[in-house]
């Protein structure tokens, strides 16, 4: 089994893996940077990659994994004089550096040491550029941008940083021919006095006094079929007297497209307006490719003009996705279908019109006596109609700087059938605006968004509930109730999400309704139904405000994708007015895949409700899946993110630990929910903890997740009892007394472990 798994067992007798590096001498600062700049096939490999490849690529087709490092003297010295020259970038000018290497069996540790010498400092900067208006740019701007600074550290890099800098700021002033071979660096260094004169040069174009700036004329957008191709009739309008537009898919208003073309006529040549169209157009999503726009520079040398043309291929007008999922756990299972049809440029504006339908079943098989019965269903049908721009009573400005904004229409109707229980149907429709403040700020923002819901509870059940002084649930899942409300969103940094760094991460939510709807009932003095409360249309409607935040710590720890990132997710609803709890739909629940994943969705909680309390085994498995809510809730994550393997069967592999904390609360205590009540001396008393690892499989344009998750602390228990791993790890994977005793009093396993599958991240 040793020689099996032995790193060199596949080398030849001549042949030595490079499994250890050392780098010696160097300044702390720069020491990480340095190791990178030994050559990739010099670095030991990682031991997880390693394995892979030697396991599954029996052929030394490099498909998994990664191929052994085997030492190479050549690349060992190019290695050592990378190492020196980068050293001598960063202002060592006399540095050396020597290499040695010691090889025992068949393994290689490599030893690179380095004379950094004197660090050299900068002792004045100087400029040379002939061109008057160039010079009073680079004046003004330098201070602004500049890395090299009088006494600071001579470093090329910085030199390579302002250079490209000012190379950015010429291009925003419409020197559209300006390259940056124009500017270069002469410096002079005296090495007895360890300090470097630099004087910076920028040359004007040849044969020519001065640099020429240009501006933007006329555009010709064209537009072509699906297919990429340019022929046939095509729609062409003379939009105004910048614009030509030529349509060969006849599907496009010009209006869609020049929107989002920032460049106009008249300005100055800018790279980042060039750059900005280019992006805008790609985000509205009805295109499959928008390249930079191509510039003709006009014959006249006096007023030096840029003529452009922007080449678009649209995407196919329609497309269909199908996406199904196959669920198990302890008994149960069942599948979820899903279909999105989308229609982009439906009123040839880049509307986008989706329909989303969506099909759950779940099934039970641990009841003997109903096996393969269906427990519930649930069926969403949906539309969203996406306007790519604000569409309001009022002008409103082409907020597209940092991003589209966008106008969304959508409606939904929601049946839910749960056996033995209840039935419910949900209509909600919605208006909302989303935009980007700046590249870290988003908004949304729903000015109105009108629900109705609908249930009727199976007379057994009802009857059931009363027995068990349960009215709250009879109120929620069993009564006709409307509301119409209004949400703000307000993001910061969500565009950092999805890379490595350090950031902190903000999502705050409110959401406030039925208050117009009570001032219109106060004024028509509308009548009361049985519970007390005003109607509207013969309906009671709902009155609340619920607010909630989503704040992360995210932190790169170096090499190998090293995160961690901690969140805590807090949340509260009030019912007021003319309501005295909140809907079903507004409720807070906790478990599932993205916040405590070692329990069930909606199976945690509330507080330290017991499920026990039902009195026969009747009534539990009629309530077995009752959803458990609550008005306040409380959810933390810590994750420690790494990267095991860069080639896993085409996927990156990485993995992850959490631990996973939190729980939903009731605001009052209720017959419902002995326990649940939240209370601040009670608050470890009554949090959950789920522990776990995971594994996600990256596939660059979308994430499969895996996690096992492990209930470390039950909050339906009391005192030690609640450390239901600790206490009770003997039976995590058999069947002992604490099981058999929870089985007899809630009529269903007791699950230490939940496994998720999931697609993205948690969070």
């Amino acid at each position: 089994m040793v020689s099996s798994c032995s790193l060199t067992r596949r080398l030849d007798d001549n042949q030595a893996l490079v499994r250890k590096l050392k780098l010696q001498n160097v300044d702390k600062e720069f020491s990480e940077q340095a190791l990178t700049y030994v050559d990739r096939q010099q670095q030991p490999n990682n031991w997880i990659n390693l394995q892979l490849y030697l396991t599954f690529n029996k052929k030394g087709k490099n498909n998994i994994g990664e191929p052994p490092s085997i030492l190479d003297s050549n690349l060992v010295e190019y290695s050592r004089m990378q190492i020196e020259h980068f050293l001598r970038n960063k202002g060592y000018l006399k540095a050396r550096v020597s290499s040695d290497i010691q090889i025992r069996k068949k393994k290689a540790k490599l030893t690179f040491t380095a004379d950094e010498g004197p660090l050299f400092r900068i002792r004045s900067i100087q400029d040379s550029i002939g061109d008057s208006n160039v010079r009073l740019l680079y004046r003004i701007n330098r201070p602004r941008f500049s890395h090299v600074q009088p006494g600071g550290r001579f470093d090329t890099d910085s030199l390579a940083y302002d250079r490209d800098e000012f190379y950015q700021i010429m291009k925003r002033n419409g020197y559209y021919d300006f390259y940056r071979q124009y500017i270069n660096y002469n410096y002079d260094s005296t090495f007895n006095n360890k300090v470097v004169d630099i004087k910076t040069v920028i040359d004007n174009p040849d044969g020519k006094a001065h640099h020429p700036t240009y501006k933007i004329n006329n555009t010709l957008i064209t537009i072509s079929n699906s297919a990429g191709r340019s022929t046939g009739k095509a729609d062409t309008i003379q939009v105004d007297s910048q614009f030509r537009f030529v349509d060969y898919s006849h599907k496009f208003h010009p209006e869609s497209v020049t929107r989002y073309v920032f460049q106009r006529k008249g300005d100055l040549y800018n790279i980042d307006q060039q750059s900005l169209t280019t992006s805008r157009l790609s985000e509205l999503n009805v295109f499959r490719n928008v390249p930079n726009p191509v510039y003709i520079k006009l014959p006249d040398s006096v007023n030096r003009k840029l003529d452009s043309r922007i080449d678009i291929i649209p995407l196919k007008r329609m497309s269909d996705r199908v996406e199904a999922e196959f669920l198990f756990n302890s008994g149960r299972y069942g599948y979820n279908l899903g279909n999105t049809f989308t229609d982009r440029n439906i009123f040839k504006r880049a509307e986008v019109l989706q329909i989303k339908l969506n099909w759950s079943v779940l099934f039970d098989n641990a009841n003997t006596a109903t096996a393969g019965s269906i427990e519930n269903q649930d069926f969403k049908i949906g539309a969203n109609l996406v306007y790519p721009r604000i569409i309001a009573p009022f002008n409103v400005p082409t907020l597209g700087k940092y991003g589209v904004p966008h106008t969304t229409f959508s409606s939904s109707l929601q049946l839910f059938y749960q056996k033995g229980l209840v039935e419910r149907r949900s209509f909600i429709n919605s208006l909302t605006y989303d935009w980007v403040e700046t590249a870290r700020k988003q908004h949304t923002l729903t000015p109105i968004s009108i629900e109705f819901s609908n249930g009727t509870i199976d007379p057994i059940a009802k009857s059931t509930l009363l027995s068990q002084n349960r009215y709250s649930y009879i109120y929620l899942i069993g009564r006709t109730v409307y509301t119409a409300s209004s949400q703000y969103t307000f993001q910061l940094n969500a565009n950092k999400l999805n890379t490595l760094g350090n950031f902190t991460y903000f999502r705050g939510f409110i959401d406030v309704g039925g208050n117009t709807l009570s001032l219109i009932s106060k004024v028509l003095n509308t009548k009361r139904d049985t519970a007390g409360q005003r109607t509207l249309f013969g309906y009671a409607f709902a009155q609340y405000a619920k607010a909630e935040v989503d704040l992360r710590f995210y932190r790169y720890l170096g090499g190998n994708e090293r995160q961690f990132i901690f969140r805590i997710n807090p949340g509260i609803g009030i019912p007021y007015g003319n309501s005295n709890q909140l809907i079903f739909e507004k409720n807070y629940y906790a478990g599932g895949a993205n916040d405590i994943r070692a329990w069930l969705p909606r199976t945690l909680g509330p507080g330290q409700f017991n499920r026990a309390v039902y009195p026969d085994s009747t009534t539990r498995n009629r309530l077995k899946y009752l959803d458990q809510f609550g008005e306040i809730k409380i959810i933390g994550n810590a994750e420690y993110r790494y990267k095991l393997a860069d080639n896993f069967f085409g996927t990156k592999l990485k993995g992850a630990t959490f631990v996973d904390f939190g729980n939903v609360w009731r605001l009052h205590e209720t017959s419902d929910n002995p326990g649940g009540q939240f209370r601040f001396d009670k608050l470890f008393q009554s949090t959950a903890i789920g522990i776990g690892t995971g594994l996600r499989f990256d596939l660059s344009y979308f994430i499969f997740r895996f996690d096992a998750a492990f209930k470390l602390k039950d909050p339906q228990f009391s005192g030690a009892d609640q450390w239901v791993l600790i206490k009770h790890f003997d039976e995590l994977f058999h069947t002992g007394s604490f099981k058999n005793t929870y089985e007899d009093s809630h009529n269903e396993t007791y699950r230490f472990m939940q496994l998720n599958f999931g697609i993205g991240l948690p969070f």
